[in-house]
């Protein structure tokens, strides 16, 4: 898939299933930074051009597939389809204009090269899944199971449930889909995504 075709996947699950206020503008915000073409990662998965889409949209698809496993047919009795994609297709703009192309020098067969490599700077350290809450928040009204499942999808992962996990915890018992839906991430990262040497 091409930077466009991924892209078009996204517009197309953003546009069939999300029609809350604010949507068109978050997605005009969107459309003026890099997120259709920035990596997911700088050295992990998806550390290509248009990895942060794509990644969105593979944890998406494992997010309802998960849904539907754990809920059967009435999983949108247990979370809207809307609020699935909210979730998904938005948890990481927080890494939107966080990455830039630089070069740096590598060895290769004995002889050093340069090659382009993505560098991390966050102008707004606002942290990652509260950041990505943050950053919707300013455009559209986010329900507390979404903003839970948003914030806290890096799991254990996350600074600072390894400083307190019982927030996190308490968060995951009261709001199972925000289990489900860390699991979604991390399935997407190591099982449908690959890294670029």
């Amino acid at each position: 898939m091409d930077v466009e075709e991924i892209k078009q996947e996204f517009l197309d699950i953003y546009f069939d299933n999300i029609e809350r206020d604010g949507a068109d503008a978050l997605l005009d915000y969107l459309e003026k930074t890099d997120f259709f073409t920035a990596p997911a990662s700088g050295k992990r998965h998806s550390n290509f051009e248009g990895g942060l889409c794509l990644h969105s949209i593979n944890v998406y698809k494992r997010f309802v597939k998960l849904l539907q496993s754990e809920y059967g047919d009435k999983w949108t009795e247990v979370i809207s389809p809307e609020s699935a994609a909210i979730i998904a297709l938005l948890h990481d703009i927080c890494k939107v204009n966080t990455y830039t192309v630089e070069m740096r020098n590598v060895k290769v067969e004995g002889e050093w090269v340069q090659k382009p490599y993505y560098k991390y700077s966050d102008a707004l350290p606002y942290g990652h899944g509260e950041k990505s809450v943050y950053m919707i928040s300013g455009f559209m009204r986010l329900t507390r199971e979404e903003a839970m499942a948003i914030n806290w999808h890096m799991g254990a992962f996350d600074a600072r449930a390894a400083a307190n996990s019982s927030t996190m915890q308490t968060v995951f018992y009261r709001y199972p889909t925000a289990f489900l839906f860390h699991i979604a991430d991390y399935m997407a990262t190591y099982l449908d995504e690959t890294i670029v040497e």
